[in-house]
């Protein structure tokens, strides 16, 4: 069994929800199609629940519809067929409950860190409305969660004085200074280096253990997939297909040293075993 950092106690892992409760997003049968009839087919009777709370990784092949299960899930594109249902409801349209990041961070150039971090609160309804008279609160808000992440001290910035690695903690704080329920991530490390990209994971869990968002990850790392999460979904080749659904029984805070442990090795090899088959375990 994985340790933990030396003199810190292990979590307790979470207890199982009653399997009557009702998650806080739910896919049966949802197939998502880009163009008319004849258009592709990105997912087809994809069927998934994810519970409250839960860190979720999404995995598998490219093109194989890990980013449109996103579009489902925010509502930025809606469902061919079947059912997405968010929080009780049925996407009708882009959610307001969710938080995003992406692999490019994507920040405002003329915006300073801070400045890019507030965006969302001066575009979300529950909060544009207060946001002038209350500025200096929102304010303190994104200097302590910079703060969080590392990035004290580079509120003041612009995006070109910052490293790859700060620009993505900075859409991290973006995407959670509205404290989203939902909070859905498409591959925001992929374009950092090995190092920084371990360094972002404990950051996404820390910040996890603190808030408890639901959060769903897009990776093409598995050991990124393994590392953060409750449970990992396999998706097929495109039509992407739910295939399976692990969960990754490890003890939190996990650390880099456990990525080596022998448990943690075998959890990797058989999502990879499922991704290279395609095939249900």
């Amino acid at each position: 069994m994985p340790s933990v950092a030396a003199g810190a106690e292990p979590r307790p892992r979470r207890k199982a929800l009653p399997a009557d409760r009702e998650p806080i997003i739910r896919l049966e049968g949802a197939s998502l199609v880009y163009g008319g009839p004849q258009g592709v087919v990105a997912l087809m009777d994809a069927n998934l629940r994810i519970d409250a709370g839960e860190l979720v990784a999404v995995v598998g092949p490219s093109g194989c519809g890990k980013s449109s299960l996103l579009k489902l899930v925010s509502g930025l594109h809606p469902a061919r067929s079947g059912s997405v249902v968010v929080a009780g409801r049925p996407v009708t349209g882009p959610l307001k409950i969710c938080g995003m990041a992406f692999q490019n961070a994507m920040l405002l150039p003329w915006r300073t860190t801070i400045g890019n971090v507030l965006l969302p609160l001066e575009i979300v309804d529950s909060h544009a409305a207060r946001f002038r008279r209350h500025r200096a609160e929102y304010e303190a808000q994104a200097r302590e969660l910079l703060a969080t992440v590392g990035l004290a001290g580079f509120e003041d910035k612009y995006p070109w004085q910052l490293s790859g690695g700060m620009q993505q903690r900075a859409s991290l704080c973006r995407a959670l200074i509205h404290s989203p329920e939902l909070l859905l991530l498409d591959e925001p490390f992929a374009s950092l280096d090995p190092f920084t990209r371990e360094e972002l994971w404990d950051v996404v869990q820390d910040l996890w253990l603190e808030r408890r968002p639901t959060v769903v990850l897009v990776t093409h790392d598995l050991r990124e997939a393994v590392y953060l999460a409750d449970t990992v979904y396999v998706i097929s080749p495109r039509p992407g297909r739910v295939l399976s659904r692990t969960t990754i029984d490890l003890p939190r805070p996990r650390r880099l040293a456990d990525t080596y442990k022998p448990q943690f090795i075998d959890v990797s090899h058989a999502l990879r075993e499922q991704i290279a088959t395609g095939a249900r375990p």
